[in-house]
């Protein structure tokens, strides 16, 4: 049987591939709004949730998850649902910066690439620079061909249909 690895909290945890992605991924109970969920979420709609990151690397970090669990950015396609949703999913964050941090020196938008992803569902960091402590922006910089950290408006242009 194929294992796949979803980080739980930190902790990677075994998987069998047979179990659904939902059944085992951190962020779809609270994209489904459980009840056992404890997250705060910011902003809610049909599509998406957004909520504070647990780990902020900036004044403001939030993330903004598809309701649908989509495992990563490799998994969206040319087409005009993909592109509306990541759209979406930028304009919920900057609604959201511009509401809590209008005077922040810059706003970043963007997406770990696999293997730099910690999770298996798709979301997008929504950034109110300075980062904090200013070390961490290296985990939030483009690696060209390495993958890395790609930001949401060259991802759009990616998925254009």
């Amino acid at each position: 049987m194929k294992m796949r690895f979803c980080f739980w909290g930190g902790t990677a945890a075994r998987r069998s591939e047979s179990a659904s992605m939902a059944d085992w991924c951190v962020f779809c109970p609270i994209a489904r709004r459980d009840p056992t969920s404890n997250t705060v979420l910011l902003y809610s709609d049909d599509r998406v949730v957004a909520f504070q990151d647990i780990n902020p690397s900036a004044s403001r970090h939030y993330l903004v998850i598809p309701i649908e669990h989509i495992p990563t950015v490799n998994n969206l396609q040319k087409s005009r649902e993909h592109h509306q949703l990541v759209s979406h999913m930028v304009k919920v964050g900057k609604d959201l910066l511009n509401r809590d941090a209008p005077n922040s020196e810059e706003h970043r938008f963007g997406f770990h690439q696999p293997p730099f992803n910690s999770i298996d569902h798709l979301h997008l960091h929504c950034q109110a620079l300075p980062f904090m402590p200013s070390w961490r922006q290296v985990k939030y910089t483009p690696l060209a061909r390495l993958g890395g950290f790609v930001d949401a408006e060259s991802l759009l242009e990616v998925i254009k249909p």
